[in-house]
C-alpha cells in the first residue's frame, strides 16, 4: 500500500470511500477479505474487492443491529422482571420472592393441605421411567415452590440408596435443599387412615374438593407404565379412601386419529390440576391447566 501504510489485503481507495470505511471496520474486526485475489491492484481486482468488502460490512452491520436490538429488549425484560418483584414483593411487605415462597411452603406444613408422592410403587419401573419420575418430581416441586397457595409436599418410602433416590440426587441440583419431607416411612405410619385419600384414575369416586385436613396420596408411577389399577389395588388392601379427578364430568373426548383418550397423568400434570383449582376453585380451568390435548380430553367450549 502507498504511502508506508500495513498492507492489511485491501485495495487502495480513496479515504473519505464507503470502501475504506469497511476496510478499516473489519481490519479492527480482524476480518480479512477472502475475496482479494493477487491481482487485486488493478482496477478489475480493486472493483471486486470493493464490492465484497462493502458486502461483508453490510451484512455485519446487519448482525451487528440485531444484536443491539436483542440487548435492548433484555434490558427491557429485566426492568419489567425487576418492577415486578418489587411491586410484589411491596405488597407483601417488601419480601423477597424466595422468602416468601419458604413462608408459604411453611404455612402449608404447619396447616396443609398435604401432597405425598408414594414411592413404594417404584420399584415396578424402569431405570428410564424412574428417571422420568425423577424429573417429574423436580417440576412438582418448581411449580408447588411458585404456587400462592402450596401444599406441603413429602415423598414416603424414599428408601436410601434405592434407584428412585440416586436419581433424585443425580438429576435435581440442590435437591437436599427442597423445602419439603423426605421419608422411607410409609404413610400409613405417618397420618390416620380416615385423614388419606388416595388419587387414582381408576378410582370410582369423583374428587369434588380440596380438604386441607385431609392427605392427598400420589403414585410414583410415570404415566408411560401399563400399571391396570395398580395404585387403586394398593389403597384398598390398605382400605383408604379414593378418588379420580373429574375429568369426565367436566372435559369431553376430542375427535383424533387414533381414537386414543387417557385420564392417566404425569404426577406433575396431576399437580398442576390440584394446585389451580385450590388457588382458583375451578375445575374447568384447573382442568385446562393440567391435561394436554395429547389425552384426548377437552373443555367443551374448545370443540365448538
Amino acid at each position: 500500500m502507498a504511502g508506508g501504510g500495513v498492507d492489511d489485503g485491501c485495495p487502495s481507495v480513496e479515504p473519505e470511500g464507503e470502501a475504506a470505511v469497511a476496510c478499516e471496520a473489519l481490519r479492527l474486526l480482524r476480518i480479512e477479505p477472502s475475496t482479494v485475489s493477487p491481482g487485486a491492484g488493478r482496477a478489475g481486482g480493486t472493483a471486486l474487492c470493493s464490492r465484497n468488502v462493502l458486502r461483508k460490512w453490510r451484512r455485519w452491520e446487519r448482525v451487528l443491529a440485531a444484536k443491539k436490538r436483542k440487548r435492548q429488549q433484555e434490558r427491557e425484560r429485566s426492568r419489567a422482571r425487576r418492577a415486578g418483584g418489587a411491586g410484589a414483593a411491596s405488597r407483601d411487605g417488601g419480601k423477597a420472592p424466595a422468602a416468601l415462597a419458604k413462608e408459604r411452603l411453611l404455612q402449608a406444613r404447619a396447616s396443609g393441605p398435604r401432597l405425598c408422592v408414594d414411592l413404594g410403587v417404584a420399584d415396578r419401573m424402569t431405570e428410564k421411567e424412574t428417571s422420568r419420575l425423577a424429573s417429574q418430581i423436580r417440576r412438582l416441586y418448581g411449580a408447588n415452590r411458585r404456587a400462592e397457595k402450596p401444599f406441603w409436599l413429602c415423598l414416603t418410602e424414599f428408601v436410601v440408596g434405592s434407584l428412585i433416590y440416586e436419581e433424585c440426587f443425580r438429576m435435581n441440583d440442590g435437591f437436599s435443599n427442597y423445602l419439603m419431607d423426605t421419608t422411607q416411612e410409609s404413610y400409613l405410619d405417618l397420618f390416620p387412615l380416615d385423614a388419606i385419600v388416595y388419587l387414582t384414575p381408576d378410582s370410582e369416586n369423583v374428587l369434588e374438593d380440596i380438604d386441607p385436613n385431609k392427605v392427598y396420596i400420589l403414585g410414583g408411577l410415570v404415566d408411560e407404565s401399563i400399571h391396570k389399577k395398580l395404585t387403586l389395588q394398593r389403597a384398598r388392601e390398605q382400605s383408604l379412601q379414593t378418588a379420580r379427578l373429574p375429568i369426565r364430568e367436566y372435559m369431553v373426548k376430542a375427535v383424533n386419529t387414533k381414537n386414543y383418550h387417557s385420564e392417566t397423568l404425569a404426577i406433575n400434570q396431576v399437580f398442576d390440576i390440584l394446585s389451580t383449582y385450590y388457588e382458583t376453585r375451578s375445575w374447568p380451568a384447573a382442568l385446562k391447566a393440567g391435561v394436554s390435548s395429547g389425552k384426548g380430553y377437552v373443555l367443551p367450549e374448545a370443540v365448538k
